[in-house]
């Protein structure tokens, strides 16, 4: 009865947050992605040509030595360091894709940079992979039940779910690769000791963005795939939607495990402490290109549209959020008068992939400064409308 319900569920809200996108173009391997006119896609030219020197005149403010900008951006976390690797970056830089082609694009989109938490959205993506294939049954199954080695042992722990890592309200509690959950991202208020012995949230109930828990689902779901992750997002994702041979992932120096007698890196979430994903905007935007047209590329339907619903999904401790999608609802974090039938990938330092819906649109921008990414799409959005 559950699953019968839990399918009308999934095929209501299918219908209820997909717009039909009408995706006329699809770039392939090494060829020249195709760009369009805004007149040809009717696009205010004017607008979009305001849209394109916002980006250029709002870099991000820190530092391009991203080792100092990590350092100097989470100065206040106990025990922080740079656990792997990092790389200078570029100036900004981005594309606005409509339905598939180019329509505007500035900075050096094939140049290779740290992308930070975008990279949560693509470990998202390969535990739904795991999902969709049978690996995992269901992402409300309590992980314990998957991974064995003690990683969800205890009361607590235990009672965790792929949903809750998925959406960040695990509370997760100990310490991976040297990393402890209670020193990520500590409260403003209170000290070692309070954060340390604080009380911990029931799964499901409370949300906090938190780096240590990240690395724990990437963790569990190398433990499912049993082969490294970015070798599984190059053969399920990558290599099938034509992106480029440049972009890695990397994890922390000393994150590596034995899996079936083979020593594998577990690779990380996010970047701010070094690691993630790195990447060029190009091939972001045909990852953001693949969601737009609900997980199919081309004749091939890569992630399913089931996934991708509930991967969107409003999660109950945050409307803002999903399984690592930033989802544009009234809440904290609303563009206002901007489409809420948006959802996107944010990271440190202002890298961002906007999927708008409503106006068969993907942005990628990068190294834009991150509290004006509502003002650049609502920019946009005047020259869309």
């Amino acid at each position: 009865m559950f699953q019968a319900h839990r399918s009308l569920l999934i095929i209501f809200l299918f219908c209820f947050y997909s717009v039909s996108a009408q995706i006329e173009y699809f770039p392939d391997r090494n060829d020249t992605w195709i760009e369009k006119t805004p007149s040809e896609l009717k696009v205010d030219s004017e607008w979009l040509n305001d849209v394109v020197e916002f980006a250029k005149n709002n870099e991000y403010s820190g530092s391009r030595d991203l080792r100092i900008a990590i350092l100097k951006g989470f100065a206040r976390e106990p025990f922080h360091d740079i656990l792997g690797p990092t790389k200078k970056r570029g100036a900004p830089a981005g594309l606005i894709l409509k339905d598939g082609y180019i329509v505007a694009k500035w900075g050096d989109t094939k140049r290779v940079d740290m992308t930070f938490s975008v990279t949560k959205s693509f470990l998202s993506t390969v535990t739904g992979l795991a999902v969709d294939k049978g690996f995992i049954a269901n992402e409300t199954d309590f992980v314990k039940d998957y991974v064995w080695d003690g990683t969800f042992n205890g009361a607590h722990n235990s009672k965790i779910t792929w949903q809750h890592l998925l959406q960040q309200n695990s509370d997760w509690s100990g310490e991976l690769w040297g990393g402890k959950d209670w020193a990520d991202r500590p409260p403003r208020k209170g000290d070692l000791d309070d954060w340390k012995n604080r009380e911990l949230r029931e799964p499901g109930t409370h949300m906090e963005y938190n780096d240590v828990r990240v690395n724990v689902l990437a963790y569990s779901a190398l433990q499912v795939w049993r082969k490294p992750l970015p070798q599984v997002l190059k053969e399920e994702v990558m290599d099938k939607i034509g992106a480029s041979t440049t972009w890695r992932w990397f994890g922390y120096d000393n994150a590596w495990t034995t899996i079936d007698g083979i020593k594998m890196k577990s690779v990380t979430g996010g970047g701010h402490s070094g690691a993630g994903l790195f990447i060029s905007a190009e091939d972001m935007a045909r990852f953001g290109l693949l969601f737009l047209n609900n997980g199919k590329w081309k004749n091939e339907q890569l992630i399913s549209e089931d996934w991708i619903v509930r991967a969107i999904t409003t999660s109950r401790p945050n409307v803002n959020y999903g399984y690592m999608w930033w989802l544009n609802k009234k809440g904290p974090r609303h563009w206002e008068n901007v489409s809420e039938d948006i959802y996107y990938a944010a990271g440190f330092g202002g890298n961002f992939i906007v999927v708008d819906r409503t106006h068969n649109v993907v942005v990628v921008t990068r190294w834009l400064e991150p509290s004006k990414i509502g003002e650049f799409m609502l920019k946009l959005t005047k020259a869309l409308d």
